[in-house]
């Protein structure tokens, strides 16, 4: 990842336009901060979300609340409580995808 050249910035999460993304179940949303071809994004998956799609993005997460499950599309599964985080690359050796039953509230730099 490459951050770019800009002034330092305070994010108040709260004041950020929310945008809402419809998984194959629940729903996420987004309120998300775009820094050159950095994305900052404050997520929130309702309960009983599970994504629409497998992603192949790299992305470095971070779980605020909640429970976050993610599958490899190898097959392999993980399960992300507060505090936990995984990192993941652009290479498209991981494509992953997410789901909760409970919610999640996360923290994402992609």
């Amino acid at each position: 990842m490459q951050i770019p050249n800009f002034p330092f910035t305070i994010t108040d999460w709260s004041a950020v336009v929310p945008s809402e993304h419809p998984g194959e179940t629940g729903k996420a949303i987004w309120r998300t901060l775009d820094v050159g071809n950095v994305r900052v994004r404050m997520v929130e998956y309702t309960p009983g979300y599970l994504a629409d799609h497998w992603c192949d993005k790299g992305h470095i997460l971070y779980v605020l609340d909640g429970v976050l499950d993610t599958e490899l599309k190898d097959g392999r599964k993980f399960t992300l409580l507060p505090g936990m985080s995984y990192q993941v690359s652009d290479q498209g050796d991981a494509p992953h995808r997410s789901s909760t039953e409970v919610g999640a509230k996360l923290f994402i730099v992609d």
